[in-house]
């Protein structure tokens, strides 16, 4: 990956300017309710919490994005349907909540059986990962404002007030855990796009090199979005875990959301999967915008004390493959350091 080339704001997504953006539509909000359905703050999070008595119930909607266009071009759309769940009960368990239910929303040009029964497939999938029922949704029939179709979701989740983890606890001299991702996720697919378009590859030709045999690039862009559920719930029950981040778009800057006052730093990351340099290599995408994009392998991040580490990783183990390792530290300071870059 070399230090110039395309930027996810080339691609079309500009981070700053979108965060300037919901910025300005949050200023505009002003109205809440009191008792049962008055909001709780959850800063740094994506997903939101209510008052429900001793509980919260914890919100959050996300859809698939532009992945779904790379579904399209190789028609396959059995796995859309886990991105649109993990996406949402991902974000959901970073506070500690436990995710129930899920609600769909599908925007369609036309309305196509094929199409639909294979999301399904992926919805059903996803409901089984993450222990959520899919208690309804909308399809909605749009030509003229839809080309193809989109997909999103809402889940809805609990948590013990007593139970809520918001990150207020990290301290310096906690450890940083993170957990493999099992790909690109469903997060920066704009530059996917864009480098694969400069590279004049197509979604059907073999994945380059040796590393995925008989599966093409569009096959290994498409892996779906790992579920942490089942992995996290159960580690709330026996350990102390002081914070927790879904790395989405942003990468590494979806850390430093985590407790004020102080630094992270990376200082033995998990291995960059192959995808990630093959998509570096087409776009010639620098080291600073691969990070500050993808989460490099990096799915999900917890933040504990370093007496619990080992015992953490012990629960986590997997002998068919490496599913989490510490990664880095917390310190006095700011933002996210890692191999002489800050984010």
């Amino acid at each position: 990956m070399v230090q110039n080339g395309i930027t996810y704001a080339d691609s079309g997504v500009d981070i700053e300017k979108e965060d300037e953006a919901i910025g300005s539509l949050i200023r505009t909000l002003h109205f809440h309710r009191d008792g049962v359905g008055a909001p709780v703050s959850l800063p740094g999070h994506f997903t939101g919490g209510v008052e429900f008595g001793d509980h919260i119930l914890s919100l959050c909607t996300d859809g698939v994005g532009s992945k779904i266009l790379i579904a399209n071009a190789l028609g396959k759309w059995d796995t859309v349907g886990i991105d649109c769940m993990a996406m949402n009960v991902n974000d959901m368990i970073c506070i500690g909540a436990e995710p129930l239910a899920f609600v769909d929303y599908i925007g369609i040009e036309q309305p196509d059986p094929i199409i639909m029964t294979e999301i399904g497939k992926g919805l059903d999938r996803a409901a089984q990962m993450a222990n959520v029922s899919i208690v309804g949704g909308e399809t909605a029939t749009l030509p003229g404002i839809i080309t193809g179709f989109d997909l999103a979701g809402t889940c809805l989740g609990v948590v013990r007030k007593d139970r809520i983890i918001t990150g207020t606890k990290i301290r310096p001299g906690d450890v940083l855990i993170g957990l493999a991702s099992s790909g690109i996720h469903s997060n920066g697919f704009s530059l996917v796009r864009k480098a694969v378009e400069r590279a004049g590859y197509d979604y059907s030709d073999p994945f380059p090199g040796d590393v995925y045999p008989g599966r093409t690039l569009g096959e290994v862009l498409l892996e779906p979005t790992r579920i942490y559920v089942r992995d996290v719930l159960p580690l709330l029950e026996n350990f102390d875990i002081h914070g927790m981040a879904h790395i989405t778009g942003g990468g590494l800057k979806n850390i430093g959301r985590l407790g004020a006052g102080v630094g992270y730093v990376i200082d033995d990351p998990l291995p960059i999967l192959p995808i990630f340099g093959v998509v570096g290599d087409m776009g010639s995408i620098s080291r600073y915008e691969m990070y500050r994009t993808f989460n490099m392998g990096m799915g999900f991040v917890l933040v504990a004390p370093p007496d619990q580490a080992q015992d953490i990783l012990r629960a986590l183990d997997r002998p068919e493959e490496t599913v989490a390792k510490i990664v880095g530290r917390v310190i006095r300071g700011e933002g996210v350091a890692f191999d002489g870059m800050t984010f």
